[in-house]
């Protein structure tokens, strides 16, 4: 397959999952939405962090994100805390039953990707798990990979191995 045919599937495919991503959310919980289900999973994996913290992350616009935390509030999923090394700052948290709707979504995410990919040969998952591991590193505006949490990120000369 020549290189621009196969951007165009890739595309193609990629459009297709994130539609389907986005329509399976409401069926695994109706009032979270994915965007709401990755707030929430960034404020897991974070142990708390700032709104602002979250639209940069998901290069969203801080009124989206604003949206969205107001609705995980009122859901009591999400609390704001004070943040013990700056009192003048709030952070997010989840709260138990943030927690606990984040687990069973995940859960039941996880059981459809399983049933999904079921009959999928060990190698093959093994590759398709590293391309979109490789795929996702790249940083969208730079084109160099997205630096790890806590770590700066590489120099420019280690960056072009992990380039696809």
């Amino acid at each position: 397959m020549e290189t621009a045919r196969a951007v165009e599937t890739i595309q193609r495919e990629m459009t297709v999952f994130a539609r389907r991503a986005r329509a399976s959310a409401g069926r695994l919980h109706p009032e979270l939405s994915l965007v709401s289900y990755t707030l929430l999973g960034h404020l897991e994996e974070s142990g708390g962090c700032r709104a602002t913290d979250l639209a940069a992350h998901y290069a969203l616009d801080k009124s989206t994100v604003s949206r969205q935390v107001a609705a995980l509030e009122r859901a009591a999923l999400v609390e704001r805390r004070e943040d013990p090394g700056d009192h003048r700052v709030r952070l997010l948290h989840l709260t138990g039953s943030g927690r606990r709707v984040l687990a069973h979504v995940t859960d039941r995410r996880r059981a459809a990707f399983r049933e999904r990919l079921a009959r999928w040969p060990e190698e093959d998952l093994e590759r398709f798990a590293a391309y979109l591991t490789r795929y996702n590193a790249v940083v969208e505006d730079g084109g160099g990979p997205r630096p790890e949490r806590g770590r700066p990120a590489p120099a420019a000369e280690e960056a072009t191995d992990r380039r696809p």
